[in-house]
């Protein structure tokens, strides 16, 4: 059976139509928001918070409840509390960024050790599981996807002016605030409709790796989105085949996939340079 006949029987099934329609719009609005945190030097936001996802899969878990209408609002509120410790506690990003993940993966731990511990469930929301998501859970991502590309769309120049000099842009009139809080509740919402696929331990490196991929070979900053987006959808599409492929989870799967990637274009821009 050659890749294109097993590319198509892996299509036929709707667990992986599923995984792929998903995929394809996490993929792109993480990729978007990545260019904008890489930038800002703030990319481990990503990381810190899907930490906190992993307490609260744990508390969903627990509980007997979905873990994504779990996390969706705690995960959001714990995006603004690290915004709110920059601003009031005298503490740069990464100081707040690990105080609030370091809480979370302790808290996490505990209630999964209280219940049923480490079991297949919190392993798939770990590595991610292509079988692991529902119809609800589709249709979900999508429309929250298309909601905050919508968002980034609208908000573009605003984002765009506190990525690359946020005292000037306070200056001319920009709410830096809000402007800041959006991005971070956006990426929080992007980490928690992306642990299914990805996995918790493994979803921030989709908001890093397009971003510094596409930097090896873009010249501009709108080159930077097109190629980093192109760079996260190729990943996602066939990392998630390779993951039927070879009976791995796709989170581990998707990752190496966007490593392979980077080194690529590294050599590429290397020689190119």
């Amino acid at each position: 059976m050659n890749i294109i006949e097993t590319i198509n029987e892996a299509m036929s099934f709707v667990f992986m139509q599923r995984a792929m329609l998903v995929g394809i719009f996490i993929a792109v609005i993480s990729s978007v928001l990545g260019s904008f945190l890489v930038l800002k030097r703030y990319s481990l936001i990503g990381d810190g918070l899907a930490h906190v996802s992993f307490a609260t899969v744990s508390l969903g878990l627990a509980l007997g409840i979905s873990p994504l209408f779990i996390s969706l609002p705690i995960v959001i509120l714990a995006s603004i509390l690290i915004m709110k410790l920059n601003e009031k506690a005298s503490l740069n990003g990464d100081a707040s960024i690990g105080m609030v993940s370091s809480f979370s993966i302790a808290l996490g731990v505990v209630i999964a050790s209280k219940s049923q511990g480490f079991n297949i469930d919190v392993n798939s929301y770990l590595f991610g599981s292509i079988l692991a998501i529902n119809k609800l859970d589709s249709y979900l991502s999508v429309i929250m996807s298309i909601v905050m590309i919508l968002l980034v769309y609208i908000f573009y120049q605003d984002l765009l002016a506190v990525t690359f000099d946020e005292e000037f842009s306070k200056v001319s009139g920009v709410n830096t605030s809000l402007t800041n809080y959006m991005l971070s509740i956006l990426t929080s919402i992007t980490i928690v409709l992306g642990m299914r696929v990805l996995g918790t331990l493994l979803i921030s490196s989709l908001i890093i790796f397009p971003t510094i991929s596409s930097m090896q070979i873009a010249r501009s900053f709108k080159s930077l989105q097109i190629i980093g987006v192109f760079i996260s959808v190729f990943s996602m599409a066939f990392g998630l085949i390779f993951s039927y492929i070879l009976n791995i989870p796709s989170g581990p799967s998707i990752v190496i996939m966007n490593t392979l990637v980077f080194i690529v274009l590294y050599v590429i821009g290397k020689v190119i340079n």
